[in-house]
């Protein structure tokens, strides 16, 4: 059985959040020989009264994602950055082409960019109309909209001139740089329902999702994989719950359980959301210092 690499969150919302800590974390996670270091990413939690956080959002402020990414390829020159996952189309897709290709040059290709349409809840409608208010994006743009602004942005890394018309973005005859890095960035899909999982298939080099429960996982992968997916599969974990004592041995104990889990359903990567789990950054190391010398990395 292969087991999947393992990537970990960095410290980008929480009381811990900040440059010292993005640092401590990145360098370590390079030093020990872990695959990636990566973000999330939420544009703003309502204060709506009667607005149900199912899926038990954290209500801090999630700092930049592309800026933590910066900061940590700065410090760094082995670990890929992730972002796991991005919500695209909160940006034009030029705008956000020309930021993703510049990180991409400046990390000398490290980069790999999971992007999303919105989410933030687990039920209908899948996504907080309040951050597409915010954004200055209709609701709408979900579904055919996002399927046009990852061609658009793929257009945008292509070879000049670049040009691209659809219903949604129109991108006019132009010269657009920096180009990538190597050839291509590789775009993961996050999806939730099986029809964004399939449409992940069709338009992504792979597909990202967390794991709440393993088995509804399994079965979203299963999707992927039966609509023709056959690229990167990354799951996120939650190692620990904000409540929970947390020790080396019981971390290490849940991740190598989650490691199992994520290779007997075929998953290529598994990502631990460290952030949630309630040590400063110097504990986190420890953790992941223990967890690395239990499976040899």
């Amino acid at each position: 059985m292969n087991v999947p690499r393992i990537g970990v969150s960095l410290p980008h919302f929480g009381p811990y959040t900040g440059p010292d800590a993005v640092v401590t974390v990145a360098t370590a996670a390079e030093r020990l020989g872990f695959h990636a270091v990566s973000t999330s990413d939420r544009l703003l939690i309502p204060a709506t009264p009667g607005w149900d956080n199912d899926a038990g959002l954290p209500e801090s402020h999630v700092w930049g994602s592309l800026e933590i990414l910066s900061w940590a390829a700065a410090h760094t020159r082995r670990v890929r950055i992730t972002t796991g996952i991005l919500n695209s189309i909160f940006e034009s897709p030029v705008v956000l082409a020309r930021r993703l290709a510049t990180l991409d040059r400046l990390s000398e290709g490290r980069l790999e960019v999971g992007i999303g349409q919105g989410g933030g809840t687990r039920l209908a409608p899948y996504y907080i109309p309040e951050e597409f208010e915010a954004a200055g994006v209709p609701a709408g743009r979900r579904g055919a909209g996002f399927v046009e602004h990852t061609a658009a942005l793929r257009a945008c890394w292509g070879p000049d001139p670049v040009e691209f018309r659809g219903e949604h973005y129109r991108i006019p005859l132009a010269m657009i740089g920096p180009k990538p890095y190597g050839a291509r960035i590789p775009l993961y899909i996050g999806a939730i329902t099986r029809r964004t999982i399939e449409r992940a298939a069709v338009i992504g080099d792979g597909f990202i999702t967390t794991a709440v429960d393993w088995d509804d996982t399994r079965e979203q992968v299963r999707w992927y994989r039966e609509a023709g997916g056959t690229g990167t599969v990354i799951v996120n974990t939650i190692p620990a719950g904000p409540g929970d004592h947390v020790t080396p041995a019981a971390f290490t104990e849940t991740v190598l359980n989650d490691l199992h889990r994520a290779a007997a359903i075929g998953a290529d990567e598994l990502h631990l959301t460290l952030n949630l789990v309630p040590v400063d950054p110097d504990d986190q190391v420890g953790l992941l210092e223990s967890l690395s010398a239990k499976i040899g990395l």
